[in-house]
């Protein structure tokens, strides 16, 4: 393979030897070319992001959240760096006086808002571990984190109270303290002193340290920062080891990324937080925010209010999860057809222009500036008017989303890739390369990467198109699993953390994720699937919004649960005569030959092997859901657990199409 743009080779691949795999070549980002980015002088831990901050811009807005008036939403309220600081101190001091330490762990349980933030900072602040637990998980898992990291005190949402108690009276074993983000009822004070516990509503425990102030203990780099659970397709919940380092190794690194590419956060830019700050992606953005004394306001937890709260708030960064950009894609589109043959028709003659233009190298804001002020600018006023930034990750993004998102929105539209392990981002897209889409980008300046072969599903590192597993080198990486050694040893080695995901390096130096390590089985004739591959391949087709492909070493071939597009097929059904609700269309045998017609044709345009085609499917109207325990919070596939949820229907597609 030539050499490739962006990237800096910083050691050969070697062949295979010794039982071990071969490896590509290690790269490293060209905008590292010099070294990694300097530590940063007086940053050694996370509590010293917000103590500079709260230095240098002490009245900077922080953090806002949307008053309520007469059970209205108004305008965003906010409070200052000083003023978080000052709030930050009370909640340290009194975590101490119940008697916690430094490696004490503090978990955090609920959805976004301020008390979240200030938790965190009071835990950075005297080097307890902050343990998130999912907002989206139900008792079983929390209990489950409560136990296995030996959490002390918990922070709660107030309307999560209830759920924390279910976990009563297993998790009393070391849980001693509960408080609330609200307030705290009778009944639930009684409950809670049954098993000698102390709970709390937020403003009782701002109060309880008194005039008492504890000094903090010196904090080292290295040391651990939060325990973060990973959601898992698979059995229990693996505790991820972050240290101080790892989150500040990572802002150093897009910190430079972002000044290379003239995208420099200040002081004036606006996140909007809605990600789970339970999860690494959304916690170190927002860390990168307050690095730099901007802005950060929180959504009211309603999906359906998201565009409402981004329309009041005016982001100028956001970030997003595919599905979220699937449903801007589909609502925009829904305008669009609903705006008549004039508008939808000048629409399209401004979209396939501006495209066009990009393709050819230039820049989103000089690509088609009429365009942008009479067609596109609504499009942008619909995100608040000052988006400039959007940064997709957790999952894949559809390629079509991406290219028409990029350019209707007169933003950068980027896709990254990292995993808990790796502190979030080790490779993203970069602004205004229109040969990314459909990649991740190339590696961020402050990791080194490269590809491992895995020669049971025929990838070769060394190849003229190098194709293998992702491995991943740097100061970003965790620390290990708490208490599961055995599981570290797994993943890191020689200190390659080995993330399961198969890549292939585009010739600009921007990494493909084409498939996963472990989503392989093979068919009864001897034939190996690697079945994210197919998922990924089907999932183009426009009738469908999600599909999930089957196979196991008894049948000869695959078969596939669907969720249909809703417009799609009752617009299918239309043109073709057909009645019923959407219910009731994905019942009918005619909608099933049509979304297995339109699987097949794009098999047979992406050039699939025969064992690699849907024999039959299923139509479930329902999305893949956390409610079903079908999807992780990060919305991937829970495949045993899909199994055991659909096996009915799985038994009936094998009996009537042999």
């Amino acid at each position: 393979m030539t050499e490739m743009q962006h990237v800096v080779k910083v050691e050969e691949g070697r062949p295979a030897a010794d039982g071990r795999p071969s490896v590509g070549p290690t790269y490293r980002s060209a905008f590292a070319r010099d070294g990694f980015p300097a530590p940063i002088p007086g940053l050694d831990s996370c509590y010293d992001i917000f103590r500079m901050a709260v230095e240098k811009y002490p009245n900077n807005k922080m953090l806002g959240r949307r008053a309520i008036v007469d059970g209205k939403a108004g305008a965003y309220e906010w409070k200052t760096y000083k003023e978080v600081f000052g709030v930050a101190n009370k909640i340290g001091n009194s975590i101490r006086s119940c008697g916690l330490e430094k490696g004490s762990r503090c978990g955090i349980y609920g959805a976004n808002s301020p008390e979240w933030i200030i938790t965190m900072e009071a835990c950075n602040a005297h080097g307890i571990y902050c343990v998130p637990l999912y907002d989206t998980l139900g008792a079983g898992a929390i209990e489950f984190i409560l136990c296995h990291a030996e959490v002390e005190i918990a922070f709660v949402e107030e309307k999560k109270v209830e759920e924390l108690l279910k976990t009563f009276p297993k998790s009393t074993e070391f849980l001693k303290t509960i408080v609330s983000f609200g307030n705290v009822t009778q009944e639930q004070k009684e409950e809670v002193s049954k098993y000698g516990l102390s709970i709390y509503s937020w403003d009782e425990f701002l109060s309880l340290a008194g005039d008492q102030e504890f000094d903090l203990p010196v904090k080292q780099s290295t040391d651990i920062c939060t325990i973060m659970y990973t959601s898992g397709t698979t059995g229990d919940p693996k505790g991820v080891l972050i240290s101080n380092v790892s989150i500040i190794s990572l802002i150093a690194g897009v910190d430079r990324l972002l000044n290379s590419v003239n995208e420099r956060l200040e002081e004036t830019d606006v996140y909007m937080s809605y990600l789970p700050l339970a999860h690494i992606f959304d916690r170190v953005v927002e860390e990168l925010f307050m690095f730099h004394g901007a802005s950060i306001g929180f959504w009211r937890g309603d999906v359906k209010l998201l565009v409402e709260d981004i329309g009041t708030l005016k982001p100028t960064i956001l970030c997003a999860v595919p599905r979220v950009l699937d449903r801007i894609f589909s609502g925009l589109q829904a305008k669009i057809s609903a705006g008549g043959f004039i508008k939808s028709t000048m629409f399209s003659l401004a979209y396939k222009f501006k495209q066009f233009r990009m393709m050819r190298g230039a820049k989103h804001t000089e690509a088609a500036a009429i365009c942008d002020k009479v067609v596109f600018s609504k499009v942008k006023e619909g995100l608040g008017g000052n988006v400039r930034v959007i940064l997709s990750g957790a999952a894949p993004l559809a390629t079509h989303v991406e290219e028409y998102l990029r350019v209707v929105t007169c933003a950068h539209v980027l896709q990254g890739y990292g995993l808990t392990e790796t502190c979030a981002g080790s490779f993203v897209s970069l602004p205004n390369q229109m040969s990314m889409i459909g990649t991740v980008g190339p590696p961020v300046p402050n990791i080194d990467a490269r590809l491992e072969s895995v020669a049971e599903m025929n990838y070769d590192a060394l190849a003229s198109t190098p194709r293998g597993e992702i491995c991943i080198k740097g100061e970003t990486l965790f620390s290990g699993y708490y208490r599961r050694e055995d599981l570290t040893q797994e993943v890191l080695v020689d200190g390659w953390f080995h993330t399961g995901d198969i890549g292939e390096w585009q010739p600009d130096g921007s990494m493909k994720i084409i498939d996963r390590k472990k989503n392989i089985f093979k068919l009864s004739q001897g034939e190996y699937v690697a079945v994210e591959n197919l998922e990924n391949i089907y999932g183009v087709v426009s009738a469908i919004d999600s599909i999930w492909v089957y196979g196991n070493s008894f049948e000869s071939f695959l078969v596939a649960v669907v969720n249909p597009n809703k417009e799609a097929l009752e617009s299918w059904a239309a043109g073709n005569g057909i009645s019923g609700d959407f219910e009731a269309l994905c019942e009918n045998p005619k909608a099933k030959e049509y979304i297995l017609a339109e699987l097949s044709k794009t098999g047979k345009e992406k050039k699939l092997k025969g064992f690699e085609f849907v024999r039959a499917v299923h139509l479930d109207p329902v999305p893949f859901d956390m409610e079903r325990d079908l999807i992780t919070p990060t919305y991937k596939r829970k495949r045993p657990q899909l199994l055991k949820y659909y096996q009915g229907a799985i038994d009936n597609m094998y009996k009537s199409a042999k």
